[in-house]
């Protein structure tokens, strides 16, 4: 019985592969391309396109804004063989003063994602880690790149080039379409999205058709509100300058000043060009047209700046192109809805102290190509919209962690009349310089190279526990006592309300949502 088994298990082999050679035999094409057909989808194995079976002059997905996410959103999804409509409101090159600095761990997903070429052929600066200023002292971090390629390294550009580099690379794939339009709408029919209203360059109304939208209109975002609910925190603001000719303290890497009333950055963007940005707690900032911004730099912030840089933040402003941003963040809170999705930062901000906004954006975008890459029709917006759920999830380990580190990283660097927070900033500064797990940790997890909450978490802590250390020694008295329990009360009170704006189960426990499973729709 067991001989005749094999046999019959070995014939009926032989004879399925004797079918499956003819029936490929068969299909092949004249120009050597096979081509499968299926009721559902239609898939080129030659060119290794995938598309949606919907009628010939609608898109695949269209998406809104060629920022970073954008831009690099369409080439990725075009490279897969989809047909890409891309609406942005102004394809003339961007004029920024964010957006200006690449992680290393943005750069790996820049490569992942075939798009490093993007930041050659624009000056743009290597960067290898931070350095750090507090009354006159100073510490080097540098990144832990020694298990990576030579090449990997943070990238420093202006904004405006790099963009345009990935809106080109983009628009040179035959099925990707850049447009210059504004959406004043999304298209809803029965709950589920089909498109956009937008006017032309022209001013001309026209509508477009696409099974998926994806809405990457930047911070400012006007369609964010049917997707999301939107709760966008305004800490403060960055006052940005062009210094020239200068030279930073510490080549190769980004410069950060714990000043007073909050944290000054600098960091080469050319060859020949240094960004510095201020910030200012708040929404108000002193007028820059009567003179008061120009006043506040020189006598407040300029004798807190390191020496090697006086003379050109001083010639900055002087020269009078000083600029403000107001610094957004907004934790992801989506409404999971049928035929849309957000990404970049119409989807989810941080205090763009850390430089993570395109690390995450970048990071969002490799999980979503990889969850699209099965499917080969996108038409069924319910089934897919509770597939994409899984993005939500997925994305958290790098989003949740760079989110987390910006905005508690902020809170400890701002001055502070307290008592125990002066210690808590003391005290991060002192960890930070000990050298070896004490550093190295905490800027991997800045650099975007270790994505994981509860190393943040951790280090957090460790930070406050190591304030109290040196409070309690060599002798504790209750003053000393009672401002280290506040010490551990305050870093509580920082973290704690990031990670449940957050949430607590995607992020350190992201097997336990359903959607985490989700397999792709037959």
């Amino acid at each position: 019985m067991v001989d005749q088994g094999i046999f019959g298990w070995i014939f009926a082999s032989l004879l399925g592969l004797f079918v499956f050679r003819s029936l490929r035999l068969k299909n092949k094409g004249k120009g050597g391309a096979s081509v499968e057909t299926r009721d559902d989808c239609v898939k080129s194995t030659a060119h290794g396109e995938c598309r949606s079976k919907t009628a010939s002059d609608e898109d695949d997905v269209i998406i809104v804004g060629a920022g970073v996410a954008g831009a690099a959103l369409a080439h990725t999804l075009g490279k897969d063989g989809r047909r890409v409509r891309v609406i942005e409101r102004d394809l003339t090159e961007p004029d920024r003063i964010v957006g200006e600095l690449l992680q290393p761990g943005g750069y790996l997903k820049l490569i992942e994602l075939g798009l490093q070429d993007c930041v050659e052929e624009i000056d743009a600066q290597r960067v290898l880690g931070y350095a750090l200023f507090k009354d006159g002292k100073s510490t080097k971090l540098s990144y832990p790149l020694e298990k990576f390629h030579s090449d990997t390294a943070g990238r420093s550009f202006h904004n405006g080039r790099f963009i345009q580099r990935m809106r080109k690379k983009a628009a040179n794939l035959s099925n990707v379409q850049l447009e210059q339009g504004t959406v004043t709408s999304l298209l809803e029919e029965n709950g589920i999205i089909r498109g956009v209203n937008y006017k032309t360059k022209d001013g001309d109304a026209r509508t477009a058709y696409a099974p998926l939208t994806i809405v990457c209109d930047g911070c400012f975002s006007n369609l964010r509100r049917s997707l999301c609910t939107p709760k966008v925190d305004v800490p403060s603001c960055f006052v940005g300058l062009l210094l020239e000719g200068s030279e930073l303290p510490f080549a190769d890497h980004g410069h950060v000043v714990l000043a007073d009333p909050s944290p000054i950055l600098f960091y080469r963007i050319s060859s020949t060009e240094i960004r510095c940005l201020v910030d200012v707690p708040g929404q108000k900032v002193p007028s820059i047209a009567n003179g008061e911004m120009a006043k506040y730099l020189k006598t407040v912030v300029a004798p807190q700046i390191p020496p090697e840089l006086y003379d050109g933040f001083i010639a900055a402003i002087n020269k009078g192109n000083i600029r403000t941003m107001p610094n957004r963040s907004m934790p992801a809170a989506p409404h999971p809805t049928p035929g849309a999705l957000l990404m970049g930062d119409a989807f989810n901000m941080r205090h763009p102290l850390t430089g993570g906004g395109m690390t995450v954006a970048l990071s969002d975008i490799v999980v979503l190509r990889d969850l699209l890459k099965p499917l080969c029709d996108l038409n069924d917006a319910p089934t897919l919209c509770k597939y994409l759920e899984s993005f939500y999830t997925l994305r958290k380990p790098v989003a949740s962690t760079i989110n987390t580190l910006a905005g508690a990283l902020y809170r400890v660097f701002c001055a502070s009349p307290d008592q125990a927070r002066k210690e808590m900033r003391d005290a991060c500064f002192d960890y930070l310089s000990l050298g070896g797990v004490c550093s190295s940790g905490p800027v991997s997890l800045l650099s975007g190279l270790n994505p994981r909450p509860l190393s943040l978490v951790c280090h957090f802590f460790a930070v406050a526990v190591y304030g109290v250390g040196r409070l309690l020694l060599p002798f504790p008295s209750p003053k000393r006592v009672w401002i280290g329990a506040r010490i551990i009360s305050g870093a509580s009170g920082i973290i704690f309300p990031i990670i449940k704006a957050e949430g607590i189960r995607q992020m350190f426990f992201p097997a336990t949502v359903p959607a985490y499973y989700r397999a792709p729709p037959s």
